[in-house]
């Protein structure tokens, strides 16, 4: 195993892919069938690179690694973020394409060799993949035409989780993740960095599997937790709302859609998670005064249009306070 002084050598190949998995308090079996999962995948060890960042665990899970030697470094941080460990991740990061993989998840071999078959034959700077919560899933899958991240947020939504992109590391330049932000990190960052991207390969792999957990960030249904949700989605939205005036037409119109889509989500899970009428208007109140809300009267999905009508007036805002919260959001 090695840490981060020992990382050092400049006359190893560069490897293919560098694995960042992040931990925090998790069971050390948990984080070792993520390890496991990566060295199953169809990596020579020269191509793969692991690194284990360690968020501040309260106690180090070190003892239960060494079984694996050299195949993995970790590095150990005081607890800050998510964000924080994967920038920490990226600064050490040698491979030329980077993965995130949340320590208590795993990559599903069968399905994620699909996704390094793309990148090994040069098609995707870029590379978006499916999850599913099944043990065992299905290794079938069909690939979109390549695109630009420009055109594909144009004319798609996304899914914004950057767990499930394989990405080149040249394109990143200075983006990083924004320290501060437990819920919605992702959602800042992956526009970002599909908008640098000339070649994005969409492929329906399900090549992650998405542990379920009650003590996730996301599984945190106390009202402390929502409200700590619910401030960082509008953060997120102003970030990416500012980003928008820096960009030429093209990534404007780009980003300005994925701003609509998280501002709809926004007023969605105000309502899901709150069931607040009150606390609805106060924030609807802060989007208008900021200039996102009303949501913009464009065409992007009949779901969008059905939303956007639909929380235009006061008749129908108290209609989805009733109906929404008795619903199952589609995925």
């Amino acid at each position: 195993m090695q840490d981060k002084q020992a990382y050092t050598s400049h006359q190893e190949p560069q490897p293919l892919v560098t694995f960042i998995v992040t931990c925090y308090n998790l069971p050390v079996n948990m984080l070792c069938e993520c390890i496991d999962s990566i060295l199953a995948l169809p990596l020579g060890p020269s191509e793969r690179e692991i690194i284990v960042v360690d968020d501040g665990s309260e106690d180090s899970p070190m003892d239960g690694l060494t079984n694996y030697g050299d195949d993995m470094i970790y590095l150990r941080k005081p607890n800050g973020g998510v964000s924080t460990a994967r920038n920490m991740g990226l600064r050490t990061a040698r491979g030329r394409y980077i993965q995130f993989v949340d320590g208590d998840d795993r990559l599903i071999p069968a399905t994620y060799g699909h996704c390094l078959d793309i990148v090994r034959n040069g098609q995707a700077d870029v590379v978006m993949y499916d999850f599913t919560h099944l043990q065992k899933d299905s290794v079938t899958y069909e690939d979109w035409e390549a695109m630009s991240g420009c055109q594909l947020m144009r004319q798609h939504n996304i899914q914004g989780a950057a767990c499930l992109c394989l990405f080149r590391h040249g394109i990143l330049g200075k983006l990083c993740f924004t320290p501060g932000i437990s819920y919605g990190e992702d959602e800042e960052f992956t526009p970002q960095l599909l908008l640098r991207a000339d070649r994005v390969v969409r492929t329906t792999a399900k090549a992650y599997f998405y542990r379920l957990r009650a003590t996730s960030a996301t599984g945190n249904k106390s009202a402390e937790g929502i409200q700590r949700r619910l401030d960082d989605n509008l953060k997120v939205i102003r970030s990416l709302n500012t980003t928008v005036d820096t960009l030429p037409t093209d990534e404007r119109l780009a980003l300005e859609r994925r701003v609509a889509q998280l501002t709809m989500d926004y007023i969605y899970n105000t309502i899901v998670l709150t069931r607040d009428s009150n606390q609805l208007h106060e924030r609807i109140e802060t989007l208008h005064n900021e200039g996102l809300f009303p949501l913009p009267d464009r065409d992007y999905t009949t779901k969008y249009r059905w939303f956007r009508k639909m929380t235009s007036t006061s008749a129908g805002l108290s209609l989805l306070m009733k109906v929404l919260p008795l619903m199952k959001k589609e995925r």
